[in-house]
């Protein structure tokens, strides 16, 4: 695995940077290692993948994971207020960043990945195939 560190800045778009990062570097399978840093504007789906929450506050960005495939994310986001209040769901496009966020990617150079939709879900799912090296 190689790594792949970044300080993302105020107003970037932080699932939009992520996978402009990935396009642009041919990343092809990666995994979110670290994300330290904190939002303006929170655009997240809820569990049950019904409901979406859309904020506008500051807030903590307390872990971030997930997985990009071919430029394609699939990330999960937990968030703390002021007064340490903590909640989460599902990245989408419209999470703004505050101040900054300091972002180590890890770089899955064995592996080739691809979303491929999975009749049991009604998702593109990502399927990741080791190729070695």
């Amino acid at each position: 695995m190689k790594e792949f560190a970044i300080r993302l800045e105020n107003n970037a778009d932080l699932k939009k940077s992520i996978e402009e990062i990935c396009v642009k570097n041919a990343f092809d399978s990666v995994v979110v290692l670290s994300s330290v840093g904190c939002l303006k504007k929170v655009h997240i789906r809820l569990a049950k993948a019904i409901n979406e929450l859309e904020v506008e506050d500051d807030y903590e960005i307390i872990s971030l994971n997930g997985t990009i495939a071919k430029g394609q994310a699939h990330l999960h986001i937990s968030l703390a207020d002021e007064i340490g209040n903590c909640f989460g769901g599902h990245l989408k496009e419209g999470c703004i960043i505050n101040t900054t966020c300091e972002l180590v990617l890890g770089i899955l150079d064995e592996y080739q990945s691809e979303r491929i939709y999975d009749d049991n879900t009604g998702y593109k799912e990502i399927v990741f195939k080791k190729v070695g090296k």
